[in-house]
């Protein structure tokens, strides 16, 4: 019996090693935003793979120096399709693109649902030439914003080629990808470049949208939420998660409902005592906020964007 027991444990252990060291599952089709260089850019430039850290487990992989985004498209199994698709923003402060924690992971949990997913590769922070500044605020938002914009009006002229309803057309993004997410979510009336085909000329208003720990949506001289977020009647409805101990502070998410209460678009938000910043779909010890996806599909299926459960 205790020979049975070790060896159960060994291959238990061996088991948790091998799903550590896994690589994150590959797209099925990779699709360039722009026809040619993105708005503003000289260069086009897929991006550059960051060395992984030595104290995660499971590790991460962010790609900086993005200057060529680019669509990442993640198919569900052909009986599962239900004609929904999400947009994943991914987080990095806008310095890189985390693509698998906060990418993949999430495409692989949609897919199981029966949505199509998208991991937006959008453009990463640059330099900003001395003496200008981008008219956008945030700072560096404004790239993340046409890269938005652009992949949502694609996704939904191109909604037949991959099975997708265009009214059923959402968004969700992390940390810095909630913030770009959030722009996309409110500032839709109006591009934030100009446009060049026919793409352009299709909407690109999410139908939904799921912020996840939302980076720095507050005004940080006044505490409210900072003007460049239009919230409105008009505004997608939103579901939105946060920890109370996020050093960057709920109050992005708490202030984003509020908006979206005081204008009457339907909402959900889930404020988890523990569980800090930048987890994406892992567990965090001492925490159940990686139980946030239950809830979201909880939302989902409210929402008659997922079947019912079985």
């Amino acid at each position: 019996m205790r020979r049975f027991t070790v060896m159960t444990l060994l291959i238990a252990v061996m088991s948790v090693g091998l799903f550590c060291n896994a690589e994150a599952r590959e797209p099925d089709a990779v699709i360039d935003l722009w026809p040619n260089l993105a708005p503003g850019e000289t260069t086009r430039d897929t991006g550059t793979k960051l060395e992984r850290r030595p104290d995660e487990n499971p590790p991460a992989t962010r790609v900086k120096d993005i200057t060529r985004p680019q669509l990442q498209v993640f198919q569900p199994a052909a009986d599962k399709r239900n004609g929904a698709a999400v947009l994943i923003f991914p987080g990095g402060g806008y310095n890189y693109v985390v693509m698998d924690k906060e990418g993949s992971e999430a495409a692989e949990w949609l897919n199981e649902l029966g949505i199509t997913a998208f991991v937006v590769h959008y453009r990463t922070k640059q330099k900003t030439p001395s003496g200008q500044k981008s008219a956008m605020l945030p700072a560096f938002s404004e790239r993340p914003l046409q890269d938005g914009q652009r992949a949502l009006s694609l996704v939904r002229k191109r909604a037949a080629e991959w099975g997708v309803k265009p009214d059923r057309i959402g968004v969700i993004g992390f940390s810095a990808g909630g913030q770009a997410a959030a722009l996309v979510t409110t500032r839709f009336d109006e591009r934030s470049y100009q446009s060049i085909d026919a793409t352009d000329e299709v909407s690109c208003r999410p139908d939904f949208s799921l912020l996840i720990y939302p980076w720095r949506l507050v005004d940080d001289k006044t505490g409210t939420l900072n003007e460049v977020f239009t919230v409105s009647k008009a505004t997608p409805p939103t579901f939105l998660v946060h920890a109370h101990n996020d050093g960057a502070t709920p109050l992005s998410s708490i202030l984003f409902y509020t908006a979206l209460k005081n204008n009457g678009v339907g909402s959900e938000l889930h404020i988890y005592e523990t569980g800090g910043h930048g987890y994406g779909m892992r567990p965090v010890e001492n925490s159940n906020v990686d139980t946030w996806t239950d809830r979201a599909e909880d939302w989902l299926r409210q929402r008659s964007l997922i079947s019912a459960a079985k």
